[in-house]
Formats: structure tokens, C-alpha cells, sequence
């Protein structure tokens, strides 16, 4: 029985095995299958058709529940695919699922693209300026969440295509100016010649002929494309004509129609010529009409029907002085073509023209004030959307920038906090340490200097016994042998009785040094007339500062040290130091008692100071107090001490 559950337990657990495999399997192969069919509908090389059908595939496999960076290309290939196959009506529902996703996950780029997509079929298809320039916007202020400088550009210069077409130039212009940082000419040769030759018309519009001659000789030099060039070309003549500088203008016409590469393009060809046409008959020269049929026909020919327009126009003005009935049905044509088009400024144009030409014509009249009424109203309107669209989203940026610079500030506030927190807990985490390390250093230093406090003053007291002890032997003890020799030898009683004396003298001095010291208020009356007992009758003692020392500041063990070494250098002076004067210096600094001594002696060198045991001991007594003593000496030159104990 236990191995038949063993067994069906490892049988479960493979079962979940290879469950789990296949779904990692299965997903992993409808990844593939994504990006498989993704790459196909990008690739050129197939039909349109076959990419649609290799798109719709990929998006059957995308993910729909999470809706990644890869459900976003892909969606966003939907739509580019269905508006080069024209199906509008698909691209505008699988846009509005595109608006409907959640905004975000890293998919700028696509997002940015999906509105200039839209943009460009509103201004281009549909001939909805409004909501081209809303689509525009929308993807610019994508493009500047990921910094792509060249498509912030291309999206500002369409949005002021799109006003300066709306007849607002300077609009236009403003727009143009803050695109002109964002397209650079070796990045981008079209778009800088594109930008140049729309600011060129936006002066040209406002009569600033001049300055639209300076950019569109800019654009012809910044682009690459030869086709565009000849556009150029042909504005910068139409510019000159328009200033009445018919000479410069015809000969650039005339330059333009010889390019090999303006005979190609039939629609640009035919433009040339009538604005040739046109400027050598506004300029004076015979011109038939027949002249301006040749580029008529061209347009006819090529459904040019914007061009037609042009043409006819220039017909009716050709004819409007010689031939009325025929100026008007060449103007009724450009009514009919603009009402078609849908462009009501030709229309006015042509009403223009007509009321000169039928100057009783009421009809005419009122129709040009309504028409010119609507295209002031519709052209503020625009406008005024326009600036209004571009003012809210400044307010946007700025609100967004606020909240961002809010945030950051928060942040910054909250991590400032936090780390001052943490700084102050570690410092006084660190304070307490060295506090606490320190109080623990200082005791053990204590210890251990007291322990060293008290060797060294066993040490000195050793030694002070041990040099008393020597002193008994060697002086004491030699003098009592010698008594006691003459003793033995029944010498003269006056010479023992001398020697006596002497040995007697000798044991009272040495009593006097093995004796307490008097530290109570005459201690300085007993330390002067101890050394001034102790200096031979012939030398000199001089004090200074000693009389006017209040020495009841001063420890009692520290006047006691101070007495034995003063006692000390005395008499080690009158025995071997032969000089004829003494002088001993006190002063007292804070906590501290300065003794300065000083014989004219012979003095010692360095080396035999060291070997004076009673000159160490001195040194020892005084170190075991805190103090210090330095001697300096030479041969000849006498005998100084500085002494500095604490009080």
C-alpha cells in the first residue's frame, strides 16, 4: 500500500511537470508567433495586403490582459497599416481602443507615434486643422517625456504649418521659433529646409519681403532634396514678384523651368510655368493667353485641381480688362473648384476680382462680406483654439513641472529628515561610544598611572633610603672607624675630642635632612634659614619671589619635595660646586610652582651629572609628584636647575 502511493504521488508530481512545460511552452510560442508576424507586417518587400493579414495575426497573439510595450507596437502597426490601405473607418476604431488603454508602461514612443499618426490624417485627410494641431501637440509632449529632439521638431513644424495655412502667421512664427532648437541641418536636411521656407512664407504673408527672401535662400541651401529646392526656388520667385521685382523673379523662373528634375514633376512644372506666365505679364510684356493655357492643360491632365485653381485665376485677372464675360467665367470656375475643394479664401478671391469686373453686381457683393466675414470669424476661432491649445498646455507643462519640483522638494524634505535622523542617532550612537570608550580609557589611564605614581614613588623612596643608607655607611661609619682608632691608639684628647665634635656635628645635619618638614605657616622663614644654614659662610644666597609666594596654596607634599630638593642642590653646591654665589628664583602660575636655582660654580659636565645618584634621586622625587626638574651644566660654567611642581 506505501508503494502505491509513493508511486501515485510521483506520478502527480510529473503530471504538474509537464502541465507547467506546456504552458511555458505555449506562451513561449505565442511570443514567437507575435513578433514572427510583427516583423513580416513591417517588412516592405511583402504586399500591403499580406502585411495587413500578417499584423491582424500578431494581434491575435498579443497579450490583451497585459497590455505591454508589445501590445502597443503592435496596435500602432494595426493602425499605420489601415491608413496606407486607406480604411479610415478601421483606423478610427482601433485608434479609440488605442485611447483606451491604460497610458503608460514604458510605451511613450508608440503613444507619441499613434498621435502624430492621427494628426496627420486629420490635417491631411479629412482637412480638420483643429484637431490635427490637437493630435500634434498631443504627440510632442509624448516625444518630450523620452528627449527624441528630432520628433519634438517635426511636431512643432507641422503644427505651425498647419497656422500659417489657418492664415495665422504669427502664430506660425512663434511656433517655428520654438521648433528651431529641436532640428538640426545634418540630422535632418528636410525638416530644417521645410522650417526655413515656412517661416519664409509666414513674412512673405505679412509683407516682410525682405526677411522671407533671407530664409527662403536658407531653405534652398539647408535641404538635400532637389525636388524641394525647386519648391523653394519657385517662392522665393513668386516672392520677388510680389515685391515688384519682376527682373530677379523671371530669371529664377526661367532658371527653374531648364532643371531636368522640375520636368519630372509634372503638377511643380506646370506651377512654374504659370507664375512665369504671370510675372512677365504683370511686368509688361506682351502675353498671350494661350500661354496661360499650357499649364491649364497640364493640371487638367494630372487632376491637379488646387493648381487649377491658380490657373483660372490668373485667367479671369488676365482677361478681366480686354475680355469681362470671359474674366467672369473663369472666375465661376474658381468658385466652383474652391466651393468643391472646400476653400473659401480662393472663392473670396475670385469674388474680389468679379466686383471690379461687375461693380453693380449685388449678388457678388454680399457674398464676398459673407465670406469675408465667416473667414475673420473661422480664421479668430482657429486661432484662437490655437493659442488656447498651446497656452493650456503650458499651464499643463508648468502644473506638471510644479507638482514634479513639489514632489522632488517632498522627497528631498523626507530623505533630508531621514538622514538627519539617522545622522543624529549616529552621532550620538558615536558620541556615547567615544564617551563611553573614553571614561573607560581614562579610568584604566588612572589606574595605571596610578599604579605608576605609586611605583615611582616607592622607587624614589627606595632609592632616597638607599642613599641615605650609603651616606650613613660611607660618612657616618668612616668617621666613627677613625674615632675609634684614635681611641685605640690612646691619641691626643684634644684631637679625638675634635674628631668627636665633628662626628657630632655631622650626625646633627644628617638628622636634620632625615627630619619631617615644617609645613605650616612659617614654612618659607624655615626654608630660607635651613639653606642659608646649609650654604658655606663665604657664598652668597639671594632669593627672589619666595617672601611674597602665599604658600598655604601650596600642597604640604609638594612643599615638603621642594624643600628636600632646594636642601639638596645646596649642599651638594657647598661641597663640590666651589662658588662664590647662589640665587633662587620662585613663581607661581595657576595650578603650577615655578623654582629656578642657579651657582656660579664650577659646574659638571653632562655625563657626570648622570652619574650624581643624589642629583636622580632628586629628579625621581619630583617626577613622582607630576613635576619636573631639568639641570644645566657645563665645565666651568656653574650649575642651574628649573623646577615646575603642581601646587
Amino acid at each position: 500500500m506505501k508503494i502505491f502511493y509513493f508511486v501515485l504521488v510521483i506520478t502527480l508530481l510529473e503530471s504538474c511537470d509537464i502541465s507547467t512545460e506546456k504552458n511555458v511552452i505555449a506562451h513561449s510560442t505565442s511570443i514567437d508567433s507575435v513578433l514572427f508576424y510583427y516583423n513580416i507586417s513591417k517588412d516592405n518587400s511583402f504586399s500591403l495586403e499580406q502585411r495587413q493579414k500578417a499584423i491582424n495575426k500578431s494581434f491575435i497573439h498579443v497579450s490583451k490582459s497585459n497590455k505591454d510595450t508589445t501590445y502597443y507596437e503592435v496596435l500602432y502597426q494595426k493602425n499605420s497599416i489601415y491608413f496606407l490601405l486607406k480604411e479610415y473607418d478601421s483606423l478610427l476604431i482601433f485608434n479609440k481602443l488605442f485611447l483606451k488603454s491604460a497610458n503608460g508602461n514604458n510605451a511613450e514612443f508608440i503613444f507619441g507615434m499613434q498621435f502624430y499618426l492621427m494628426g496627420y490624417y486629420c490635417g491631411e485627410v479629412v482637412q480638420m486643422p483643429v484637431s490635427a494641431f490637437n493630435n500634434y501637440n498631443t504627440s510632442k509632449n509624448y516625444f518630450e517625456k523620452i528627449m527624441d529632439s528630432s520628433r519634438i521638431g517635426k511636431n512643432l513644424l507641422n503644427m505651425a504649418t498647419i497656422q500659417k495655412n489657418q492664415n495665422d502667421f504669427f502664430g506660425s512664427k512663434e511656433t517655428l521659433t520654438e521648433a528651431l532648437p529641436f532640428i538640426t541641418r545634418k540630422e535632418d536636411s528636410l525638416s530644417i529646409g521645410a522650417l526655413y521656407n515656412t517661416l519664409a512664407t509666414d513674412h512673405r504673408k505679412l509683407f516682410n519681403y525682405k526677411e522671407a527672401e533671407t530664409y527662403y535662400l536658407k531653405a534652398i541651401e539647408a535641404t538635400n532634396n532637389s525636388n524641394y529646392r525647386l519648391v523653394y526656388k519657385n517662392n522665393l520667385a513668386a516672392t520677388y514678384i510680389d515685391n515688384k521685382d519682376y527682373i530677379k523673379g523671371i530669371s529664377l523662373f526661367k532658371s527653374i523651368l531648364i532643371d531636368s528634375n522640375l520636368i519630372k514633376n509634372k503638377n511643380e512644372y506646370a506651377r512654374v510655368l504659370d507664375n512665369l506666365t504671370y510675372a512677365q505679364w504683370l511686368s509688361g510684356d506682351k502675353i498671350i493667353e494661350k500661354e496661360f493655357q499650357k499649364s491649364l492643360e497640364i493640371r487638367k491632365q494630372n487632376y491637379d485641381k488646387r493648381g487649377q485653381i491658380a490657373s483660372y485665376t490668373h485667367l479671369g485677372e488676365y482677361n478681366s480688362a480686354t475680355n469681362p464675360k470671359r474674366s467672369i467665367s473663369y472666375f465661376d470656375s474658381v468658385i466652383q473648384l474652391s466651393r468643391k475643394l472646400k476653400i473659401p479664401r480662393a472663392e473670396a478671391d475670385a469674388l474680389r476680382f468679379l466686383m471690379k469686373v461687375e461693380p453693380k453686381n449685388l449678388y457678388i457683393r454680399d457674398r464676398y462680406v459673407f465670406l469675408q466675414d465667416s473667414l475673420y470669424q473661422q480664421e479668430l476661432k482657429v486661432k484662437t483654439q490655437f493659442a488656447k491649445y498651446k497656452y493650456d498646455d503650458k499651464v499643463t507643462q508648468e502644473e506638471n513641472l510644479r507638482l514634479e519640483k513639489e514632489n522632488t522638494e517632498k522627497e528631498l524634505e523626507a530623505s533630508r529628515e531621514r538622514n538627519q535622523k539617522i545622522l543624529y542617532l549616529g552621532g550620538f550612537l558615536f558620541i556615547t561610544a567615544v564617551l563611553g570608550l573614553s571614561l573607560f580609557g581614562f579610568r584604566q589611564r588612572t589606574k595605571r598611572l596610578k599604579q605608576k605614581g605609586k611605583a615611582e614613588k616607592l622607587e624614589a623612596i627606595q632609592e632616597t633610603e638607599a642613599e641615605l643608607s650609603r651616606k650613613l655607611h660611607d660618612d657616618h661609619g668612616g668617621k666613627l672607624n677613625q674615632l675609634m682608632s684614635l681611641i685605640q691608639l690612646n691619641a691626643d684628647k684634644e684631637v679625638i675630642l675634635d674628631k668627636t665634635e665633628e662626628l657630632y656635628n655631622h650626625t646633627r645635619d644628617f638628622s636634620r635632612t632625615l627630619n619631617s618638614v615644617d609645613t605650616g605657616p612659617d614654612f618659607w622663614k624655615i626654608l630660607k634659614a635651613t639653606l642659608e644654614f646649609a650654604k658655606p659662610a663665604e657664598v652668597e644666597m639671594m632669593f627672589n619671589g619666595g617672601k611674597e609666594l602665599d604658600w598655604s596654596m601650596v600642597s604640604n607634599q609638594s612643599k615638603t619635595i621642594l624643600f628636600k630638593v632646594l636642601q639638596e642642590l645646596v649642599i651638594n653646591m657647598a661641597r663640590h660646586s666651589k662658588a662664590n654665589q647662589t640665587v633662587i628664583l620662585f613663581k607661581d602660575q595657576y595650578k603650577m610652582l615655578y623654582a629656578y636655582y642657579e651657582d656660579d660654580g664650577v659646574g659638571a659636565s653632562k655625563e657626570a651629572l648622570l652619574r650624581k645618584n643624589g642629583l636622580q634621586n632628586t629628579e625621581k622625587r619630583i617626577q613622582a609628584i607630576g613635576g619636573s626638574i631639568i639641570f644645566d651644566s657645563e665645565e666651568g660654567k656653574g650649575f642651574r636647575a628649573e623646577i615646575q611642581i603642581p601646587k
